[in-house]
């Protein structure tokens, strides 16, 4: 599919904020790592949801009936998602950082002194710190699992080498939110599963760019973030069934033994749920705009993510080799046009004389909405002497346009 072919007139149209102007410019959103635009259908779906549908779980009366019916669809319809036909599966929370800390303290509760887990230096921090704190309290030992300086890729011998009979967990990421890099998540469960190790994976940023699939990859763990996909402040966490049933989480009493509520604590964002529910379901409806099967929302998915990938890759190379030809930047990450699959469309940069901030302002004033800082990938940051001041990240997404693009190089190179 070339960049002709997308229905980006299509996409645009369903997502207002795009509209808007600053300063007389048109604004160009390439701040999506840290959280996408929403789709009229999303917002729409929160508003109908508060309007006419706003109830606690269980009522005998009909907005509650209406509620619970819209609350198992929604789990049913994210599970498909995620890639399994397992609506129990799917847990809802306030954010993926907070649903990993929450399981990191039960999870941590089956290790013993003596056992290893394994964390990567390429990750964002909330796929590090609650299970190095989680490991702390139950006397475990943590490896670090370092990344490839010259391009930002996991280092496959590292993980491989500190894989040992000793190692009960592997939390990596699927895709780098600083530099983009995708990590080959399907391989790194098969050799986890090989010593009788657990696979957590954060997919908050692949999530957006290609479709996760819990299934083919292996994993016994997967989190991510509504927000991230074109959805409203909710956080996903998938498990197996069979481990969200046999490990005990924190919560209050009764607890209920049935799954998902078991693992969802407190009165749950009834809103945002149904936003994500509107936020797949315009991705379903984008794979029926580029010729999906009808008659599968899996199917719909997935060729929806194809027309994704397949556009943002035309949208990222032109961006990395407009940015590297720039001599007064400096661009992190990989950069060869021909591994474009191995990452996503996030490119992050430093100036050699501007300070991160201070680009990202210069380019603020004329409507284009960049990144600055670490976005909590602090090892990284700090394995390139970054910090405090780290990097400017531009986060393409699928609605994004080629002219945008050539906005932002235009206006880097005028500073």
């Amino acid at each position: 599919m070339t960049i002709r072919d997308f229905p980006l007139d299509w996409c645009r149209h369903q997502f207002p904020a795009l509209k808007r102007v600053v300063n007389g410019y048109p604004v160009a959103f390439f701040d999506g790592p840290g959280g996408s635009q929403v789709p009229q259908g999303v917002i729409d779906s929160v508003s109908h949801y508060l309007a006419h549908t706003n109830a606690n779980r269980g009522g005998q009366y009909a907005t509650a009936y209406e509620s619970d019916e819209l609350l198992e669809s929604a789990h049913a319809t994210v599970a498909d998602f995620v890639g399994t036909s397992q609506a129990e599966s799917i847990v809802f929370g306030a954010n993926m950082t907070t649903l990993t800390f929450a399981l990191s303290r039960a999870i941590s509760k089956t290790w013993q002194a003596g056992d290893e887990i394994i964390v990567t230096r390429l990750d964002h921090d909330g796929n590090v710190t609650p299970w190095v704190l989680a490991a702390r309290d139950a006397c475990v030992t943590v490896k670090y699992v370092d990344f490839h300086r010259e391009d930002c890729t996991l280092d496959l011998q590292d993980f491989t080498a500190k894989l040992t009979s000793r190692t009960k967990f592997v939390a990596v990421g699927c895709a780098s939110n600083i530099v983009g890099t995708i990590n080959p998540v399907e391989k790194l469960c098969q050799q986890a599963h090989e010593v009788g190790a657990q696979v957590f994976l954060d997919a908050v940023h692949y999530a957006p760019h290609a479709l996760p699939d819990v299934t083919r990859w292996g994993c016994d763990w997967l989190a991510c973030s509504a927000y991230k996909f074109f959805g409203p402040h909710v956080g996903i966490l998938w498990g197996r069934p069979e481990l969200l049933k046999s490990i005990s989480p924190y919560k209050l009493r009764p607890v209920t033994e049935s799954l998902p509520g078991r693992w969802m604590t407190g009165t749950q964002n009834f809103e945002g749920i149904a936003g994500t529910k509107g936020a797949v379901d315009y991705l379903t409806e984008l794979g029926r705009q580029v010729g999906g099967p009808p008659d599968s929302r899996r199917g719909l998915l997935e060729a929806a993510y194809t027309a994704i990938g397949n556009y943002e890759r035309q949208l990222a190379a032109r961006l990395i080799e407009g940015l590297t030809a720039i001599p007064q930047l400096t661009v992190y990450g990989l950069t060869d046009l021909q591994r474009l699959n191995d990452r996503t469309p996030t490119v992050s940069f430093v100036h050699k004389s501007l300070p991160a901030i201070d680009l990202a302002a210069k380019l603020g004033q004329q409507g284009l909405f960049v990144g600055h800082g670490n976005f909590y990938a602090l090892q990284v940051s700090e394995a390139f002497g970054l910090e405090p001041a780290g990097v400017v990240r531009v986060g393409l997404m699928h609605y994004n346009s080629d002219s945008e693009i050539d906005r932002l190089l235009a206006a880097i190179e005028s500073l």
